[in-house]
């Protein structure tokens, strides 16, 4: 294992600098405590004890080594062995940071090694007091390193699943609003379509449809328009609030979706059962896109058809039925869940707590039947996930 981002070449260099520093400021004191004067021979030692560890975020287990080494000499020739304890110390705390357990134990017990030896070689040394300080050291050092290595695999983790999640919320995000564009785009474009196909076969025969054909055409291209900026108003917006300040379609503009439907040349029929009441917002947006998707569907799928919406206003849940007796879609698609529209109607309903039922009818036909509780809780958790 090794640092994905190791510290910068000169944060460190700067503090291999102040332990050398430290350590000729210790050296100088060595007369006093009975060793002798660093020579030329003992500068070079000392530096070399400690100027490595600028180089410990890229070779942890070659500076150890080396620093290791220059301290033992600087032992054996008879100088303090304390001035070159800095150095050392961390360099095996950077080994614990960064290597597996096992190898830090190793370089631990190579540096309490050490400086056993160190105590051995120095005369008068109580080798009780020297041993219990280096177990004690190098454990602590061993710890504190091995708690850093987690802390940091457990930071990027984090960091790991954070970019998941964020990951998920855009794609989420980017479905929401291909489901959006799908529903506004398909539906008026079918509209479109048809319209524009009767109007070149009845051009010549029958100017007064053809015109009205072309009025048709021209308010459903005006009305997917506006929708379509009201989308982009919503994706421009920095408020996280502008989608329930952005006007969208509700129920009372069923009856208007109906008879756009009906202008492209398909005989609906429209029926509303029970006392209309308002609903959460996020509700009556799903039952619209899913009668918009299931009428163009019929428009597309089912050639010569007639088809029913019925709107049920139950005590506890919202009932929307769109029933046709055409020819229907291809029911391995049906069966696949192929298709932006089906899947969006699906996804509409999980989101809301509802059920949805698509596929061919027994007496012939086609039939999307959707549930939407309307209890404040259902409702309100779909609205704050759309929102």
């Amino acid at each position: 294992m090794r640092l994905r981002n190791p510290p910068p070449l000169a944060v460190d260099t700067l503090f291999a600098c102040m332990t050398v520093v430290m350590a000729v400021s210790l050296g100088r004191e060595s007369p006093t405590q009975g060793w002798p004067v660093l020579d030329a021979r003992a500068y070079a030692l000392v530096g070399l004890a400690h100027l490595p560890i600028a180089l410990r975020g890229r070779w942890p287990l070659q500076v150890f080594a080396v620093v290791l080494c220059a301290s033992f000499a600087y032992v054996s020739l008879g100088y303090w062995p304390v001035v070159c304890t800095f150095g050392s110390m961390v360099a095996l705390y950077t080994v614990a940071s960064v290597r597996p357990f096992r190898i830090a134990v190793g370089c631990a017990l190579c540096l309490t090694g050490m400086w056993v030896y160190a105590g051995i070689v120095t005369v008068d040394s109580s080798m009780l007091s020297v041993v219990t300080q280096a177990l004690l050291y190098c454990s602590v050092l061993l710890w504190f390193g091995h708690l850093a290595q987690r802390s940091a695999i457990l930071t990027r983790h984090l960091r790991a699943e954070q970019a998941e999640r964020a990951r998920r919320a855009v794609a989420e995000e980017r479905g929401r609003i291909a489901r959006e564009l799908h529903d506004v785009v398909a539906h008026h474009m079918s509209v479109i379509s048809v319209q524009a196909g009767l109007a070149r076969f009845v051009f010549e025969t029958n100017p007064g449809k053809a015109r009205g054909a072309l009025g048709t055409i021209a308010d459903t291209s005006g009305e997917a328009l506006e929708e379509l900026r009201r989308m982009l108003q919503v994706l421009r917006e920095e408020d996280p609030r502008a989608a329930e300040r952005a006007p969208m379609p509700t129920l009372e503009r069923l009856a208007e979706l109906v008879e756009r439907v009906r202008s492209g040349g398909l005989p609906v029929e429209f029926t509303v059962d029970g006392e209309p009441r308002p609903l959460p917002p996020g509700v009556e947006l799903c039952a619209y896109r899913v009668v918009q998707e299931a009428l163009t569907n019929v428009l597309k799928h089912a050639g010569r058809a007639h088809a029913r919406v019925l709107l049920r206003y139950g005590p506890h849940e919202l009932t929307v039925s769109v029933l046709d007796d055409g020819e229907g879609v291809n029911p391995d698609r049906v069966r696949t869940g192929a298709g932006h529209g089906l899947i969006g109607m699906r996804e509409r309903a999980k989101l809301y707590g509802g059920t949805i039922s698509v596929g061919p009818r027994p007496e012939g036909g086609f039939a999307v039947e959707l549930t939407l509780p309307t209890s404040a809780t259902l409702a309100r958790r779909g609205d704050d996930r759309t929102g």
